[in-house]
């Protein structure tokens, strides 16, 4: 298990991926908050480490098979719960404590990219990112191609000092690119939003009841996300760890009061949304009402010559006008001026 440290190290789909292992796309060993030269597989990576008494090795691994989570957990002592859950996916955002480790559990999140929100299928893409950390290794597990952490490394490499935190440090940073990628989220979904409004609002709108539950339905997977991570942060917060600083807990403190502006945003979209559900659906029942009205119009209009036309079509000897020799014509004229007077009536009172 070996990463070429000159692609940048860890977490990018696009990294240098082991043909023998593809779980593995990063591992890297920091000491003093820099990056080691040379490759490293993981046991001699950890080794390093403990043999020097100092830095942290952080491994970056991408949908692992159950060998390779395995053999992780074998050498970093990881709890098998958690290796399960990490090779499982599927996990609500989560924090456990298992002994010295702390395992964390956050959802990713991108926007769809999509022509229009009322032809979309689907708007946002949900993935993971597990945390293993301990006093001198960070494992980070990931669920989803956009939950990419290379960039993420990229950005603490260029920052030793706060690297030189140790492991709590990637935990943190990692919270906050998730809570950066809600943020990013929330605001291109506004944009969704705010052109659903004008949509449904505009002269034969293309907006169906249906899309707007399609777009309740992203919300709520969105809101999944977000919510829970409240609780876990305020933990982290809260709680004296060994792996996390005074200073560490004030940054997840931040990180909860930046969270809760998401969720404020979502619950407004969730309250923007039903009353835009309840609109389109307002507008279908004046566009129905409005359809009957036309159809009644239109049937008494034509009631008209079907009862002439039906009674003068009796066969009946002695019936008025029949043996007058205009009295075909003066029917037909009968006709039209009574459609004509209901035509003009159900006009001026805005049924045609």
């Amino acid at each position: 298990m070996v990463s070429d440290p000159s692609t940048g190290g860890a977490g990018g789909l696009g990294d240098n991926v082991l043909e023998k292992v593809p779980s593995v796309v990063g591992c890297a060993v920091y000491v003093g908050g820099e990056r080691m030269p040379g490759e490293w597989a993981h046991r001699d990576a950890l080794a390093a480490v403990r043999e020097r008494r100092e830095g942290f090795v952080w491994l970056g691994l991408f949908e692992p098979t159950v060998e390779c989570m395995r053999e992780v957990a074998g050498t970093f002592g990881l709890h098998a719960r958690a290796v399960q859950a990490a090779v499982g996916a599927y996990q609500r955002p989560k924090l456990e404590y298992h002994g010295d480790t702390v395992f964390m559990v956050l959802k990713t999140v991108r926007h769809v990219g999509h022509e229009s929100p009322t032809t979309a299928s689907e708007i946002v893409e949900t993935g993971e990112v597990m945390a293993f950390v301990g006093a001198d290794f960070v494992v980070t597990v990931r669920h989803g191609v956009h939950s990419s952490l290379h960039g993420l490394r990229a950005e603490l490499e260029a920052a030793p000092q706060r690297l030189g935190i140790g492991p709590g440090a990637v935990l943190h940073a990692i919270a906050a690119h998730v809570v950066d990628s809600y943020l990013s989220v929330t605001s291109a979904f506004e944009g969704d939003i705010d052109t659903i409004e004008a949509l449904v609002f505009a002269p034969h709108a293309p907006v169906e009841a249906e899309q707007m539950y399609l777009m309740k339905r992203e919300i709520v997977e969105l809101n999944r996300s977000v919510t829970p991570l409240a609780n876990l942060l305020r933990t982290l917060s809260g709680t004296e760890h060994a792996l996390v600083s005074e200073d560490l807990r004030s940054g997840f403190r931040d990180l909860d009061d930046r969270l809760a502006a998401v969720a404020a945003q979502i619950t407004a979209f969730d309250e923007l949304l039903t009353s835009l559900l309840y609109a389109t659906l307002a507008k279908v029942q004046l566009q129905q009402n409005d359809d009957m009205r036309k159809i009644s119009a239109w049937a008494a209009i034509i009631a008209v010559p079907t009862l002439l036309v039906g009674v003068y079509g009796m066969n009946f000897e002695h019936m008025p006008e029949l043996g007058w020799e205009y009295g075909y014509y003066g029917l037909l004229g009968v006709i039209a001026v009574g459609c004509l007077v209901l035509h003009r009536s159900f006009k001026r009172n805005r049924w045609l």
